[in-house]
């Protein structure tokens, strides 16, 4: 997920890096996506001097400021020892605000374009990413203190709503034994929520599903649902809407269960044995001893690793369409299904506005998961936040998606980019796909990626979304830098996140800064003229919150072995 590469150089020195980060860069090359999330944390843990190198480098040393490069940054992925704040403002940008959470906290953020603080939110948990509705208040994804059995990453088990002046509104836990909120919302505009979560199949019910036994966890699998919450009440919510992935799978592996079929002839339905394949098996021993350094997500066990194969990431909702869009960064591939229809025709392949019931309606970046392609064909990698472009906007109705671990060939670095596609549609609507062939489109109608390529790059998290003015709004996660980048590819404003929170470990320990100082899951841009700012006085606050900075490498070291 986070590689151990990632101080390189973009600049004249890049190709200077040591033999030794090499041959583990080459490392990460051939082992599988997911096993680099699973080691990263300990590699990050146990090579804390790599980190404090992850510092911007001169390396221009003429006095002719006409001929110096204008913004040269290292390949720091976490942004460690950078500046930050405001950095590139050009004249003329339109007015407007961002919104984002404070990492490691339980506040959000609201800050004007030279980067200060005009409102706080404050919370109770852990606040992951935050959503402005019209009145001022917020919807919240927010980590739970006391969910049990799920790990992976993207934990929340809660929902909040806060209004302008941080008093909760709502306050609705879905997590227990048997199911956990994670990740993303969506709120609708009759005010419900839809919610990603996992679901707990065991053992025996994976194979009995056609899980290849030898690929199945002794946990079982947490494939993915999405809930449409009804809020009631302070605490209460209703479940009025529900889909499950389980209930759209197909496998050919064995032939004796009842959904054997041709993944290639059924491209609405998952393949149940493509996504997240076994790690290493290792030890409960080790896995405490992994616990115990910080290196593995809570919860995690020596049976569960492996359990959460698809890790949807982002939702996002199309009002005139009625369809919802996910990502699966574990397929490296967006789906579109039909929210028209009951919990009944979404659990089947019939019904709804759309005549397909829940089955997949449009899928991209990876058909090699239903056997129409190869790695050649493969357009997603680890990708995130996809999201239609909104009604009026310049593109309504593509898609937006931060596609963040592309391939650069053997002898180059990985870099992240922003797309915009086209699906294929006929003159009613409904999503085009030839006999054989994979879904389209073939390439982006859009794409962002940084002049040099490989330094704008987040390997985890990260987002991207259309402004009204044709500009697009991108959130690098890693970093926590913030940017709006023009049709043609120029960066007009840019800010690196400058705040932390202060939240410790269960056992009252402080969560180390390194490397994950400032990441940002989500962060968005809103209009100066935005509904919910009506009435509203929005100034600087005065004092403003405490900016986080990381101690002097040779400080830092020291906190982060203890």
């Amino acid at each position: 997920m986070i590689f151990i590469y990632a101080e390189l150089l973009i600049n004249k020195n890049i190709f200077r890096a040591s033999y030794t980060l090499y041959t583990i860069r080459h490392f990460t090359n051939i082992i599988s996506t997911n096993m680099r999330k699973d080691i990263i944390l300990v590699l990050a843990l146990a090579c804390p001097l790599f980190f404090y190198q992850c510092q911007e480098t001169s390396t221009d040393s003429t006095d002719n400021k006409e001929e110096a490069k204008p913004k040269e940054q290292d390949r720091n992925m976490f942004g460690l020892h950078i500046p930050r704040g405001v950095t590139i403002e050009t004249p003329d940008i339109d007015e407007g605000y961002i919104l984002f959470c404070e990492p490691n906290g339980a506040s959000t953020y609201l800050i004007n374009r030279k980067g200060k603080v005009v409102h706080k939110w404050k919370g109770n948990y852990g606040v992951a990413g935050a959503y402005l509705n019209d009145d001022g208040s917020l919807f919240q994804n927010v980590a739970d203190v006391d969910f049990p059995v799920f790990a992976g990453g993207g934990e929340s088990g809660r929902l909040q709503k806060i209004d302008w002046n941080s008093k909760i509104l709502w306050d609705f836990e879905y997590s227990n034994f048997d199911y956990c909120h994670h990740h993303d919302l969506e709120v609708l505009p009759n005010g419900n929520v839809l919610a990603i979560a996992w679901e707990s199949k065991s053992y025996d019910e994976s194979v009995a599903a056609g899980r290849d036994p030898d690929q199945t966890p002794k946990a079982g699998l947490w494939p993915d649902k999405i809930v449409e919450i009804k809020p009631e009440g302070k605490y209460h919510g209703q479940i009025v809407w529900e889909w499950h992935m389980w209930d759209h799978l197909i496998q050919d592996f064995d032939q004796t269960k009842a959904n054997y079929g041709n993944p290639a002839d059924h491209p609405e339905l998952l393949d149940i044995n493509k996504g997240r394949k076994m790690p290493p098996i290792i030890t409960q021993d080790s896995m405490d001893i992994l616990i115990a350094k910080g290196g593995q997500w809570r919860n995690r066990t020596a049976d569960n690793r492996g359990s959460d194969i698809y890790h949807v990431n982002a939702i996002d909702y199309n009002p005139e369409l009625d369809q919802i869009t996910i990502s699966s960064p574990n397929l490296n591939e967006i789906f579109i299904i039909d929210h028209s229809t009951t919990t009944s025709q979404a659990a089947g392949h019939r019904g709804g506005r759309w005549g397909k019931g829940g089955d997949i309606l449009y899928r991209w970046g990876n058909p090699q998961n239903y056997q129409r392609g190869d790695s050649l064909d493969q357009k997603l990698f680890g990708q995130h936040d996809i999201r239609w472009v909104e009604k009026g906007k310049p593109g309504a109705g593509h898609l937006t998606v931060f596609n963040n671990d592309i391939p650069n060939g053997p002898d180059s670095m990985e870099y992240s980019a922003v797309y915009e596609i086209v699906p294929p549609t006929d003159e009613k609507g409904n999503y085009q796909l030839e006999t054989n062939k994979a879904f389209g489109p073939e390439l982006p109608i859009w794409t962002y990626v940084a002049p040099d390529t490989i330094s704008f790059f987040s390997s985890f998290i990260s987002g991207a979304h259309r402004l009204d003015n044709g500009n697009t709004f991108i959130n690098e996660g890693a970093r926590g830098r913030f940017f709006e980048v023009t049709p043609e590819g120029e960066i007009i404003w840019e800010y690196l996140n400058q705040f932390r929170g202060t939240i410790h470990k269960p056992n009252g320990d402080p969560n180390p800064p390194i490397p994950f100082a400032y990441y940002q899951f989500r962060s968005t841009f809103i209009p100066a003229d935005h509904v919910a700012f009506e009435g509203k006085e929005l100034i600087p606050l005065d004092p403003q919150p405490d900016i986080f900075k990381l101690p002097p490498p040779s400080e830092d070291k020291g906190e982060d072995e203890h």
